[in-house]
C-alpha cells in the first residue's frame, strides 16, 4: 500500500507541476496578446511622444518670446514714426 500511495503522490505532484506550467504559458501568451492590442489601440489613437510634445512646447515658448520681442520693437518704431509726422506736421 505505501508503494501505490507513493506513485498516486508522485503522480499528482507531476500533474500538478505540469498544469503549473501550462497555467505560466497561458499568462505569457495573454499578456502577449493584451501588450499588442495596447499597442495598437495606442498607435491608432496617434498620440504624441512625450519627447516631441516638449519639443514643441520649447518651439512655442520661443516663438511666444520672439513675437513679444518684435511688438515692442514695433512699437517703439510706430511711436518715432509719430512724433516724426507730428513734427513735421503731416499725417500718414
Amino acid at each position: 500500500m505505501t508503494q501505490t500511495t507513493g506513485r498516486f503522490f508522485d503522480e499528482m505532484a507531476r500533474l500538478l507541476n505540469d498544469a503549473a506550467g501550462v497555467a505560466q504559458g497561458v499568462r505569457r501568451e495573454a499578456e502577449t496578446v493584451m501588450r499588442t492590442q495596447v499597442e495598437r489601440f495606442l498607435r491608432d489613437m496617434d498620440l504624441v511622444k512625450r519627447e516631441e510634445f516638449e519639443a514643441v512646447k520649447d518651439m512655442a515658448v520661443a516663438a511666444r518670446e520672439e513675437n513679444e520681442r518684435l511688438s515692442e520693437r514695433l512699437a517703439v518704431l510706430e511711436a518715432r514714426l509719430a512724433a516724426a509726422a507730428a513734427g513735421s506736421g503731416t499725417l500718414d
